[in-house]
C-alpha cells in the first residue's frame, strides 16, 4: 500500500493549524522532491513558551501512534514525534525564529540548490539518497563540499546565485566519477 501524498497527511492532521501560534514551517525531503520510501515530515518551530508548546503537542498528538516527546537540552529544543495518516512527524522547537534554525537554513540552501541544478542534480541527490546517505551529505558529495556537510551548506547560504550556479557547473565532471552511469530509460528532466 503506497502512503498518502505528503500535503494530504499535512491537511489531514491537521497539524500546521494546531501550531500556528509557534510559527510552524515544513522543512526536509518531501517539499523538495526528494523523499525516500522512509522520509519524514519535519516541522521546525519558533518555541517562546516551551510548557504551552508541550502542552499542545501533547493535547493534540498524544494519541497517535508513536506519539514521543523529549527535550533537548544541548539545543534547548523540544521534540516531538508521532505518526499519522502513513508519514512519521518530527517536530522541532527552538526559542530562536525559525529563519534562523539550522533546519530551515538547510531545507533553504538545498531547495536553491535544487532549483538551479535541475532536475539532473536532484536525480543524482536521489541516486545517492537511495544509496543510504542522509540528504545533507549527499549534497556534500556531490559539491565537493570538504568537512562537516551540514556546516558547509550553511556556509553556502550566502552565496549568490551566480555563485551556487559555478559551484554546481563546476563539480558535473565531479558528479560523473562518483555516480552509476546513467540509465538511458530515465530523463532526469
Amino acid at each position: 500500500m503506497t502512503r498518502p501524498d505528503y500535503r494530504d497527511a499535512l491537511a489531514r492532521s491537521g497539524v500546521m493549524e494546531v501550531l500556528a501560534p509557534f510559527s510552524p514551517h515544513l522543512v526536509g525531503t518531501p517539499p523538495l522532491g526528494i523523499a525516500m520510501p522512509d522520509s519524514d515530515l519535519d516541522i521546525v518551530c519558533e518555541v517562546r513558551d516551551g510548557d504551552a508548546f508541550i502542552r499542545t503537542l501533547t493535547d493534540n498528538f498524544s494519541a497517535m501512534a508513536g506519539f514521543a516527546l523529549r527535550r533537548h537540552d544541548e539545543l534547548d529544543a523540544i521534540i516531538c514525534g508521532f505518526v499519522a495518516h502513513g508519514w512519521a512527524f518530527e517536530i522541532f522547537g527552538q526559542p530562536i525564529p525559525v529563519t534562523r534554525q539550522h533546519g530551515w537554513r538547510h531545507y533553504e540552501v538545498e531547495r536553491r540548490l535544487l532549483t538551479l541544478g535541475g532536475g539532473i542534480l536532484r536525480h543524482e541527490i536521489n541516486i545517492l539518497r537511495n544509496q543510504g546517505l542522509k540528504t545533507e551529505p549527499a549534497f556534500g558529495r556531490l559539491l565537493g563540499l570538504n568537512g562537516d556537510p551540514y556546516a558547509a551548506l550553511l556556509e553556502l547560504e550566502r552565496q549568490d546565485d551566480d555563485a551556487l550556479r559555478e559551484l554546481i557547473h563546476r563539480q558535473r565532471k565531479r558528479r560523473a566519477e562518483i555516480l552509476p552511469p546513467p540509465d538511458p530509460r530515465i530523463n532526469p528532466e
